[in-house]
């Protein structure tokens, strides 16, 4: 499957799901005090960094987005799916959403304080990690603090259903956070933090923090 292949899915299909999508993960973090609580340390590791814009990359409705501009961050949204950005801006008008894709940022070098990837790598294919890597690094002030988070596994799976039973096609990839830390170490980021969690988000998740080293 070539790169467009897997995007174009991948697009189609978070569009599709946009409205029953928001609808499902819209309590996700009232019920997950340990991703709040992650949340808030990123949020203040940014502000002691000096702050500045934070990009949440695979932003979806705006969630995360919405809850680190509570938090006091200056965040935007970035997200494949026009359906889902659609959604975003509906829901937080007082927010800023562009339609983008991660493996082609189209962010100025140095220009964000802080990114947040929240399970948005779950359908990047692993030859396809290390681009996504080096837009994030390249986008990041030097120092500025990287938030991951992921299903974690050793296996692929086809999805081809979801989110109020609406057709979807897209591969969800579980990785173990030994192989993220090496992803992120070989693309010239600091691992800071590793946990792992449950969460309404995901049965095992992968919370990495780590810092724009170089």
């Amino acid at each position: 499957m070539t790169a467009d292949d897997w995007l174009a899915e991948t697009r189609t299909s978070y569009d599709t799901v946009a409205d029953s999508y928001a609808h499902l993960v819209r309590d996700f973090l009232a019920e997950a005090p340990h991703e709040r609580a992650i949340l808030a340390l990123f949020a203040e590791l940014v502000d002691a960094a000096g702050g500045g814009p934070v990009a949440d990359v695979g932003c979806g409705p705006g969630r995360v987005t919405a809850h680190l501009h509570t938090l006091g961050v200056d965040a935007f949204g970035i997200d494949l799916s026009p359906g889902m950005i659609e959604v975003a801006r509906r829901d937080h008008p007082e927010l800023r959403f562009e339609v983008g894709s991660m493996t082609d940022l189209d962010l100025a070098d140095g220009s964000v304080a802080g990114l947040v990837a929240w399970y948005s790598l779950i359908h990047i294919p692993d030859d396809q990690i290390d681009t996504v890597l080096a837009h994030f690094r390249r986008v990041l002030r030097r120092g500025g603090p990287l938030l991951l988070g992921f299903h974690v596994g050793d296996e692929t799976s086809l999805k081809t259903e979801g989110y109020g039973g609406h057709p979807m096609r897209l591969h969800v990839h579980r990785r173990q956070p030994a192989r993220m830390a090496a992803w992120l170490r070989a693309s010239g980021f600091r691992i800071e933090s590793e946990t792992t969690l449950t969460s309404p988000e995901s049965k095992l998740a992968g919370i990495t923090i780590a810092r724009r080293e170089r």
